[in-house]
């Protein structure tokens, strides 16, 4: 069972990482300062995992980069671009019709009345 578990938890988390990164890149940010903040809220992702998706998401224009070269180590920073921005208000929206579907769903199996 647990690795069926760890399957569907997975897949569940998927997508509340991309929702993650647009959300919390609307302050730039670099990649592994990204997914140091995302772990400590709880949105669980590895660096093999994100760094893949932040150029996928920025090769959809979804986020915009660009390198900061005043530290000695230079690092590439991502901010959420206009469409990114539009992207993540419509995920927001359909993710807050969902989890509402959902308590409702498990209140009413809760009451055991169905409804």
């Amino acid at each position: 069972m647990g690795e069926l578990v760890t399957g569907h938890l997975q897949e569940l988390r998927r997508g509340t990482v991309v929702l993650g990164c647009l959300v919390q890149l609307r302050i730039p940010d670099y990649g592994y300062a990204l997914l140091e903040s995302l772990n400590a809220l709880g949105i669980t992702v590895d660096a093999n995992t994100l760094y893949p998706l932040l150029r996928r998401l920025e090769r959809q224009g979804l986020l915009t980069s660009e390198w900061n070269t005043d530290e000695p180590r230079p690092r590439k920073f991502y901010r959420t671009s206009a469409d990114g921005e539009r992207l993540a208000t419509v995920l927001t929206e359909d993710w807050r019709r969902i989890d509402d579907a959902l308590r409702q769903l498990t209140a009413a199996a809760t009451r055991g009345d169905g409804t």
